[in-house]
């Protein structure tokens, strides 16, 4: 017993010795880590453009809703609104484009992918992305195009 009693105290400084280092270094690869991500958001960030949003202006909403075949016999009676920049001016375009680009999106879509919110907001998302770039004039950058907003939107 007495040969275990002076291995325990000589091993215990060692393990205490080992743990503090562990945390030691843990703490400054955090810290090292934390002021490297600072400092790449706040400092290094600065010195690049800031692109501004764009300001919402006119809403153009389509006066009747569409009724569209959807797959296996059910159908989408769908209603809009696209949400014009300020840049776009007073002036309303035609949406007559816009409808044309919902008929091809949603016909022939099943069921199922509608019923679901992420299905929904998938499908939305690429018609408006179609609908901003059929409205894209040449020469310029941004589409007058922001936003599209569903008014009505039924399956059966």
């Amino acid at each position: 017993m007495a040969k275990d009693e002076k291995e325990t105290p000589a091993e215990t400084p060692k393990k205490k010795s080992k743990k503090m280092l562990i945390i030691i270094v843990a703490a400054v690869v955090l810290l090292g880590g934390g002021g490297a991500a600072s400092y790449l958001l706040f400092f290094k960030s600065s010195g690049e453009k800031k692109v501004e949003a764009p300001v919402k202006g006119a809403v153009v909403t389509l006066e009747d809703a569409l009724t569209i075949n959807l797959a296996d016999a059910h159908y989408l009676k769908v209603g809009f609104t696209l949400q014009l920049t300020e840049a776009a001016g007073e002036e309303a375009p035609d949406i007559a484009e816009a409808i044309d680009l919902a008929i091809d999106e949603y016909t022939g879509v099943k069921i199922a992918e509608l019923e679901t919110e992420k299905g929904r907001e998938t499908k939305k998302e690429d018609l408006l992305k179609k609908i901003e770039k059929a409205y894209l004039k040449e020469g310029e950058e941004e589409s007058p195009v922001m936003g599209l907003y569903f008014t009505q939107f039924v399956t059966q």
